[in-house]
């Protein structure tokens, strides 16, 4: 967690959270709890078995293991994950070490030589003190209190940055992570062929023609050159990720078991027309290479030029996507709380990502109730079944939102399907069990309710084939569909061959059966 500080911007901004705060808490449906279910159109509690029962008794008696219970649950995958902000603080110190940087006096890395002023990023391996100031400096914690979370948070990824070249050994300590805390899935976002996508970019040049730009992207052969470019680097990601987690030897690590998909980040913060070329280049990549899933655009949602151009930049997400249109889009929307951005800047952003920028998925979603006519945004999401990606102390750490203030229940109260995710687990020094046992103190809910947060966690992944689940499963129920209904038949074995996502969803129901049985045996 963040500490308090005492700079301005923040100020303003735990102000903006209090009246966000009460706005939420006029917003959100009153009376009785039916009458509730009813105004949002949301299915009443479903019946809860006599094992789920039992293992939430267990929890609500046992807080003392709360830690080990929430390590051990059963959760499915990430679908908001920054590959290189997800990595461990102390394993990108190690890989600096590793490939002979510096750390300059900012505690930025540095390539070498080290000139004056500058350390070996070697030293913070065996100087616990040096060390310590470099973990504060690439990472949430106890960041200095003449900082804002938000600026704190955004400004470790230039200061650890030069350390983040080696994709596949950072995968393997994610996916490490994501094994150790009992997930099967991970979708983590990358930047593919970055220097030449910023170099076919500048030679084409802006056109507010989007087709004739994209014709001229495509000449030559250069759009394809670079997906061809982003999987060479895939191969040599994926054949350093199996060395570093040995998976090719008689003991491979957890993190081999791991299914991992790429999501092409597209950084907001450029020109127009590197935007363009990295969505183009994300979503071919996406159609081409079933390694890659979808594009998602990054930076922060309040920077100067991403504010600019965020009308533009869903104008290229909907045209590119009747070009690519197997390709998937999830979008970082609503990440802004008033005092942060204009308020007019607060009324758009989740409803122009579901409308115009094809958004399959929306991230953090924080601002929801500014946005104009909230109530039926949320229930066109929920119909949609547009699911929001929630990563509550990310939240908390960068915009001051959290308990009462965040829309967590305003988007359950109206069935949007709700994915907990980790978004920065490196920088904020934390893991994915920590968001579901934060959502659970925080919102009361009871361990049918947290194994229904994890089974939307595949279920709204990227995965190619059809569900377990029949539609609509977080307002009608997880309800198996007609091949599975008979557990263990040949009809359902046959359906399993066919689909990777259910084939993952039928591999979390076992777990959460054995996981149960521990706790109610």
């Amino acid at each position: 967690m963040s500490t308090p500080n005492n700079s301005a911007r923040l100020r303003r901004l735990l102000t903006a959270a209090c009246l966000s705060a009460a706005a939420l808490a006029a917003s959100l449906p009153t009376g009785s709890p039916a009458r509730a279910a009813t105004s949002a159109s949301v299915a009443p509690p479903r019946p809860v078995s006599a094992a789920e029962a039992g293992t939430s008794s267990w929890l609500r008696t046992h807080p003392q293991e709360a830690d080990r219970f929430f390590r051990d649950l059963p959760k499915g995958g990430d679908l908001h994950n920054h590959l290189s902000g997800a990595v461990r603080t102390e394993y990108l110190i190690r890989m600096a070490a590793d490939d002979g940087l510096c750390i300059d006096a900012t505690m930025t890395a540095v390539e070498a030589p080290c000139g004056p002023g500058t350390r070996p990023a070697a030293d913070a391996l065996t100087d616990a003190r040096f060390r310590q100031a470099v973990i504060r400096a690439w990472s949430m914690q106890d960041f200095p209190r003449n900082e804002s979370g938000h600026d704190h948070f955004f400004a470790t990824f230039g200061k650890f940055g030069a350390a983040t070249w080696h994709r596949g050994k950072m995968l393997a300590d994610v996916a490490g992570t994501a094994a150790a805390q009992n997930q099967t899935y991970l979708e983590t976002m990358v930047s593919p062929a970055f220097a030449g996508a910023r170099q076919l970019a500048e030679d084409v040049g802006w056109d507010a023609d989007l087709a004739a730009l994209h014709r001229r992207l495509l000449a030559g052969g250069r759009l394809d050159r670079l997906v061809a470019d982003a999987e060479e680097e895939a191969d040599t990601a994926d054949a350093e990720f199996r060395d570093t987690a040995r998976c090719a030897t008689a003991a491979p690590r957890p993190a081999c078991r791991i299914t991992v998909r790429w999501v092409t980040q597209v950084s907001r913060g450029s020109s127009p027309e590197r935007v363009f070329t990295q969505i183009a280049l994300g979503l071919r990549l996406a159609e081409h290479d079933q390694r890659f899933v979808a594009v998602n655009l990054v930076q922060p949602e309040d920077g100067e030029i991403a504010l600019r151009d965020y009308r533009l930049h869903m104008r290229m997400l909907d045209y590119l996507h009747g070009v690519y249109p197997r390709a998937h889009i999830t979008l970082h929307a609503g990440e802004l709380v008033p005092g942060l951005v204009k308020p007019e800047d607060l009324t758009f952003h989740i409803d122009d990502a579901v409308r115009t920028g094809r958004a399959e998925r929306i991230g953090h979603g924080v601002d929801l109730v500014h946005e104009d006519d909230w109530r039926r945004l949320a229930r066109d999401m929920a119909r949609r079944q547009i699911a929001v990606e929630v990563p509550l102390t990310s939240n908390a750490q960068i915009l001051q939102v959290e308990g009462a203030e965040h829309p967590f229940p305003v988007y359950r109260k109206y069935g949007v399907p709700v994915v907990l995710s980790t978004d920065d687990p490196g920088i904020s020094r934390g893991d994915i069990g920590q968001e579901y046992q934060r959502a659970a103190r925080t919102y009361g809910l009871d361990y049918a309710e947290l194994k229904d947060l994890a089974r939307a966690s595949l279920e709204y992944a990227f995965l190619p084939g059809r569900s377990l689940w029949r539609p609509d499963p977080v307002r009608q129920g997880f309800r198996p569909v007609q091949e599975c209904r008979a557990a263990r038949s040949q009809r359902c074995e046959r359906f399993l061959a066919t689909s990777p996502k259910a084939r993952l969803e039928w591999r979390q129901e076992q777990s959460f059966h054995a996981f149960e049985a521990r706790y109610t045996s």
